[in-house]
């Protein structure tokens, strides 16, 4: 394969920078052609032994995305229940996720007990299976947004909440509940950084222990 050349290097760095976790969907479809390519790429995702231990679930029926709603308003409760003065009003103030209005929403689950890769590098690291779960969902994440797609990932749900509202089997491990359709905005700048909540850190993220 030829090398990749500068401008498409430039090209992904921007792709990179873009990407933005999004909580502002406009509720237009998404066409499901475009959505299996998705997941197709993110099957190329590397994975501990060759395993792909990810499982995406569609979340489609008004009944599981209603359990889901609650879920995230009882547990947004007790996280905002958990600040005080000043920082809990800032926390009532954000949007943390797009339950209601992305077209599109996946459980993404670790499939714990999957034979696939035989074992292999997960003896003394099993979490390694979750990881790479994450990398399946931020090869989606990225091939999501090079499509114009916004992604949101919302982890203030009570997983046990989630397997119930899918009917995913007792050996899968909720990794991700994610929120998919096209934004309603574009920005560089992550929505918790244009809210005041915090701000990224710039160069120097390699640490060095002595």
């Amino acid at each position: 394969m030829d090398a990749f050349d500068n401008d498409f290097r430039d090209r992904l760095e921007l792709l990179i920078k873009w990407r933005r976790d999004v909580r502002r969907f406009r509720t237009d479809p998404v066409d499901p052609a475009l959505v299996a390519q998705l997941l197709e790429l993110a099957d190329h995702a590397p994975s501990v032994g060759l395993s792909q231990p990810w499982r995406f679930v569609s979340v489609d029926s008004a009944r599981a995305r209603a359990r889901i709603v609650s879920s995230f308003e009882r547990c947004n409760q007790a996280a905002a229940d958990d600040y005080s003065d000043e920082t809990a009003d800032e926390y009532a103030k954000l949007k943390l996720e797009g339950l209601r209005e992305a077209p599109v929403q996946f459980a993404v689950f670790a499939d714990e007990t999957t034979e696939k890769g035989r074992g292999l590098g997960r003896r003394t690291m099993p979490e390694m299976l979750r990881y790479s779960v994450v990398t399946a969902v931020h090869t989606f994440w990225i091939a999501a947004r090079a499509a114009g797609l916004g992604v949101g990932w919302v982890s203030i749900l009570d997983p046990d909440d989630v397997h119930a509202a899918v009917g995913a089997p007792e050996n899968w491990s909720l990794v991700a509940y994610l929120c998919v359709g096209w934004p309603l905005e574009s920005s560089d700048t992550p929505e918790l950084e244009k809210a005041g909540w915090e701000q990224r850190q710039g160069a120097g993220t390699l640490r060095r222990v002595h």
